[in-house]
């Protein structure tokens, strides 16, 4: 049985993957695209609930987040 940590971790990689795949970016970009804006400590802080969202709408609301943080994409 996996610990809430491996879950956690499993989620936050396969949520930059398809970040990425939404946006044209190579996983490594996507990496570092969210965590230069705070996207990956909002994912952390907030796992119980964002894990229960699909990824579409996790990956919208991200978007929006990072972009009133500064980021420009679309």
């Amino acid at each position: 049985m996996k610990s809430e940590t491996e879950n956690k971790i499993e989620y936050i990689i396969a949520l930059i993957h398809e970040f990425g795949k939404a946006h044209n970016l190579q996983d490594n970009q996507a990496w570092i695209y969210i965590k230069r804006f705070g996207g990956i400590e909002l994912i952390d802080n907030n796992y119980n609930f964002i894990h229960t969202q699909s990824f579409s709408s996790v990956i919208s609301d991200l978007t929006i987040y990072i972009n009133n943080k500064g980021g420009k994409i679309k």
